[in-house]
């Protein structure tokens, strides 16, 4: 499978949470596939996922419920179909990741069977929340992962870069535009190396690091996003940029997310001086989607001038918060926080892209033989707010749909893709100057949270546009003339992703569900998504 510096596969994976093991999974006794990973295998947002994964279990749930309450969260702006798609495929996506091993929480009922113990979190009508305690993430990922190491087929690259998509276009062969692999960087010796592959499929999350606070751990750069675009390939929706209500505010907790499936176990948000303020906010309180909760939290710190607001579950018994909440009682009790006693101290953060690169229900995109999947993607799913637990499910299913797609394909007779030319970096040299780097990695993170984060104005999204303008010219400049470096592709690809969010956001002159701004502050009569294209 590799030549040299090149790879040959006939699915190239970049990404391995949910989605991308999950496509890899459902392949690999049809075709060759590689996955590569930016870090480990398991660093990656689904690993750290706390709540649990949405779908309809429950006798006195039904589909329909699913989808109406998604598009309610959503604003106006999702995809009735890709709704409908996904909440139908729910429950078959979870029972093949539960006989693949996943081990959800279960409880027994009252004619003493065992049944899964489904907790509710905002927005959710009904209890429809598979969960393994509060470390959902971490048992889907240890699943998927344990899998698809075993499995001869698939080929796992860690440590690696995806730098650039290789398309005929860029190659100057004729005929239709279609991906043919990948360039991708090796960070243990620090060398570009290729894959060649007939299909290619980007599973490589959202790009919440684009803002100076952020619950998704640090690989979360956007990479897919800003690839699929310099690709030729559309953007939706980047303006929809979901920040969860209730990260932990300590100095050593710098991304530790607490579940809102605390709030859906009873939690309150409180002032520092102990009164609660989601009543005056919305009648859901506590379980109103995020981007209410968010806002609220916001509001209020800014008219307090506090540093935090405070989620408080200690009414609770300490049995009920041990055994729900495991993984976050150690966390806080470590950092000397009693949550059985006490409440804990939250800031919103930055969490979840709700836009993408544009795909049909089968997770393909504009260019040939590319496909998206997961948080990196736009189905119409999430539209102007995603509905908490619905993200890992997307995963899911879009992982399942691609599947279906491509082994269909591979049946088709096709060439085999054309030998790809190796990276060329002679005329370039390794760089002295790792500060200008760091400077402008910190200054675009700053000015995107001061500028278009959870409250947004024209003037603030004009002074972004002027900033992400220049230091888009900038780092170019820097890419072209020295060595590649992890720093450099993720700031390269930030910035891009940036200036893709903040046109957006000037083009939706309205305010909808995580888009508000304080020139536009009524939603618009008749919404619909906001699509970039690059041509």
């Amino acid at each position: 499978m590799n030549q040299g510096l090149e790879h040959h596969a006939d699915l190239l994976v970049i990404g391995s949470g949910a989605a991308g093991l999950t496509l890899a999974l459902k392949m690999a006794s049809h075709a060759r596939v590689i996955v590569i990973a930016k870090g480990r295998l398991k660093e990656g947002s689904t690993y750290y996922a706390q709540g649990g994964i949405a779908a309809v279990f429950d006798e006195q749930d039904t589909v329909e419920s699913h989808v109406a309450d998604t598009l309610v969260a959503g604003a106006g702006l999702c995809d009735p179909k890709a709704v409908e798609f996904t909440a139908r495929e729910a429950r078959s996506a979870l029972e093949w990741l539960i006989r693949k091993g996943a081990d959800f929480d279960q409880e027994t009922d009252s004619d003493g069977q065992a049944r899964y113990h489904l907790t509710r979190e905002g927005g959710h009508s009904h209890r429809r929340i598979l969960h393994a305690a509060d470390a959902t993430g971490k048992e889907v990922q240890d699943t998927l992962q344990a899998r698809a190491l075993a499995h001869p087929n698939i080929t796992v690259l860690e440590r690696f870069n995806a730098v650039d998509l290789i398309t005929t276009e860029k190659l100057g062969l004729e005929g239709d535009n279609r991906v043919v692999g990948a360039y991708i960087w090796n960070r243990e010796v620090e060398r570009v190396e290729t894959v060649r592959a007939r299909f290619v499929a980007l599973a490589t999350g959202g790009a919440s690091k684009v803002y100076q606070y952020t619950s998704n751990p640090d690989i979360a750069s956007g990479d897919g996003i800003a690839m699929a675009w310099r690709a030729g390939c559309r953007v939706a929706n980047m303006e929809f940029n979901q920040f969860h209500p209730t990260c932990l505010y300590h100095p050593q907790a710098r991304n530790f997310l607490l579940t809102e499936a605390l709030r859906g176990e009873g939690a309150l948000l409180r002032r520092p001086d102990g009164s609660r303020f989601m009543p005056e906010f919305d009648d859901r309180e506590e379980l109103a989607p995020r981007d209410v909760v968010a806002r609220a939290i916001d509001y209020e710190m800014k008219r307090l001038g506090a540093d935090c607001m405070y989620l408080d579950i200690s009414h609770q018994s300490p049995e009920f918060i041990q055994r729900h909440f495991p993984t976050i009682y150690e966390r806080c009790l470590s950092l000397g926080i009693d949550i059985t006693r006490e409440p804990m101290p939250v800031v919103p953060a930055a969490h979840y892209t709700c836009g993408g690169v544009m795909t049909d229900l089968d997770g393909q995109t504009d260019l040939e033989g590319l496909y998206a999947i997961g948080e990196v993607a736009y189905t119409g799913l999430h539209g102007a707010n995603r509905m908490a637990s619905n993200s890992l499910l997307e995963c899911l299913v879009f992982a399942r749909a691609c599947a279906r797609h491509i082994k269909a394909r591979l049946a088709a007779p096709q060439s085999e893709p054309p030998a790809l030319p190796q990276w060329d970096e002679s005329q370039v040299i390794s760089s002295d100057e790792h500060v200008v780097i760091a400077h402008n990695w910190h200054e675009l993170r700053l000015f995107m949270w001061d500028y278009v984060g959870i409250v947004r104005t024209d003037k603030r999204l004009q002074r972004a546009l002027r900033r992400v303008e220049m230091l888009k010219s900038e780092i170019q400049e820097y890419y072209a003339g020295f060595k590649v470096s992890n720093d450099l592709l993720e700031l390269r690809n930030l910035v891009q992703v940036a200036e893709l969010i903040v046109r957006s956001a000037m083009a939706r002159k309205e305010s909808r569900g995580l888009h508000y701004t304080l020139d536009y502050p009524e939603p618009a009569a008749e919404p619909g998504p906001t699509v970039l294209s690059p041509r």
